[in-house]
């Protein structure tokens, strides 16, 4: 129950990647609006999913699983009578809180069900899981778009919520004896913090750091952080010890899971629509040339953590990102006349890294976290995988939009006034204006084309570069192998930590 549930929500994050053209067509959406419809629900999942593990610890993970899953399914019912782009957004948002109920509750449900000899292999199928929703998304997805429209992208998602309700009803009921008291002021603040800063990145590219709105919102998200601190340090009861940070194993857990989820929901924004728009596929079968990926992803991830005992955190968590980082490289070098199989090893090769850092950075997390504190210490590692996400696609779909804006423009003057705007939106609009012109309007498309590869290429270099700062600062913070024997002293309830 726990993995599909957690299937589902990463499913949901990126489901509507195949759905991206037919929205903008049917809506009028922007490359913006896209991006906002995308990232608004990872954005409020981020912002409340840390303030959700404490409410599970509080009153119970399994109905808090179950509310989620309710509020999920009734938000995701929404799109099919509100089809305005900015309904769209709202909807996605609230949609994002349901998902935030049941993320961490789904980890520590799992972690608090299994004996401490095997929780290690239970979070490493976890991980596994959760690493492939965003695939089973995409793939899902593109089986409905293979027949219907793109709202049926949206009752696939509504059923599935509510089926899944109805199951977590029948689990046992998960909580600490002693009931800790929810810390809303921290909670507050972190969210603030979130929001703000996600939403400074996100517009960062288009507008300029120097812009007032983007200056104000990184500003507020500075500030919340410093507040955030300085409330969890003071409080009794604080939503999150902040003094875990300084442990090596959950510090450097918490950063590497941000970077793997920044990298895969990045990429897979900007895969699914050059599959669709460049490559000319359908909606399944640019969700099939993706599938491969799930392969050494969940092979890999099942016997990481064992990996990691052996070697020890850093190389795993190092080697994984580079790799994952030279797959990214090999996608920015993508061009109009590639095939299928010049995609397909850049994938493999970021699936296997993926697999390498994924499930021991999760370990690492729930290992330094004492086991009365499982439901922050879940979402602490959900936090950092929607932040990451957020951060991801907001940097994946800005400078895409950013460079595809920027190379289409000398073409716009040489286009009749009513097909400027669209073509300067988007890409899949720019094809529909070129598919009514007919064959005249051939090298509109060639060029608009060219426009979103270029763009699309520099997003990855971006992604690249991000990873591989993350490996360069993970080398230094994350702990090495530790000795054998206290290795396994630490599978007894935490009383230590493997990579502290």
């Amino acid at each position: 129950m726990s993995c599909l549930a957690v299937a589902l929500v990463v499913a949901a994050m990126a489901a509507l990647y195949s759905a991206l053209p037919q929205i903008a067509l049917a809506t009028g959406a922007t490359q913006a609006q896209l991006t906002w419809i995308v990232d608004g629900y990872t954005l409020v999942l981020a912002c409340l999913v840390l303030p959700a593990g404490a409410v599970g610890d509080r009153y119970g993970r399994r109905v808090v699983l179950v509310v989620g899953l309710v509020v999920f399914a009734a938000a995701s019912a929404l799109p099919l009578l509100l089809s305005d782009p900015a309904w769209l957004i709202a909807t996605r948002a609230l949609a994002g809180a349901g998902a935030a109920l049941v993320m961490p509750s789904t980890l520590s449900i799992l972690t608090a069900g299994f004996a401490p000899a095997h929780r290690g292999r239970a979070v490493g199928i976890w991980a596994g899981v959760a690493g492939s929703g965003a695939i089973l998304g995409i793939l899902g997805a593109g089986v409905l778009l293979e027949r219907w429209s793109w709202l049926s992208v949206f009752v696939g998602l509504t059923v599935a919520g509510a089926v899944l309700a109805g199951l977590a009803c029948t689990i046992a009921e998960s909580r600490q004896r002693e009931h800790p008291q929810v810390d809303w002021v921290g909670a507050v603040a972190v969210a603030v913090a979130v929001a703000a800063i996600v939403f400074a990145v996100i517009e960062f590219p288009a507008r300029g750091w120097a812009d007032p709105l983007v200056a104000a919102a990184a500003g507020v998200g500075v500030a919340a952080t410093a507040a955030f601190v300085v409330v969890e340090l003071r409080s009794a009861a604080p939503l999150l010890d902040v003094r875990l940070f300084a442990r090596r194993g959950f510090g450097a857990g918490s950063l590497s899971v941000t970077i793997q989820f920044l990298v895969t929901f990045g990429v897979f924004l900007l895969l699914v629509q050059y599959l669709q728009l460049v490559f000319g596929y359908g909606p399944l079968a640019s969700a099939l040339a993706l599938a491969p990926m799930v392969v050494p992803l969940v092979v890999i991830s099942v016997i990481a953590p064992w990996l990691s005992s052996l070697v020890g955190l850093r190389v795993m968590t190092v080697a994984g990102l580079l790799t994952i980082a030279a797959g990214l490289v090999l996608v920015s070098r993508l061009t109009l006349a590639a095939h299928y199989l010049d995609l397909l090893w850049p994938l493999l090769i970021m699936s296997a890294g993926l697999g390498l850092c994924t499930a021991p950075a999760t370990y690492a997390i729930v290992a330094d976290t004492p086991e009365a504190k499982h439901g922050v210490a879940a979402a602490v590692n959900d936090a950092a995988r929607e932040i990451g996400a957020a951060i991801g696609i907001a940097v994946a779909g800005s400078v895409l939009a950013a460079g595809y804006t920027h190379r289409i423009q000398p073409a716009l003057p040489q286009l009749p006034e009513p097909a400027r705007g669209p073509v300067a939106d988007s890409l899949a609009a720019a094809l529909q204006v070129a598919d009514q012109a007919g064959p005249v309007a051939a090298p509109l498309a060639e060029f608009a084309k060219a426009a979103f590869v270029h763009g699309s290429g520099q997003a990855a270099l971006a992604l690249a570069a991000l990873t591989t700062v993350g490996a360069i600062v993970l080398a230094v913070l994350a702990p090495g192998r530790a000795p054998r024997r206290r290795y396994i002293s630490t599978i007894s309830p935490a009383k230590h930590a493997p990579f502290s």
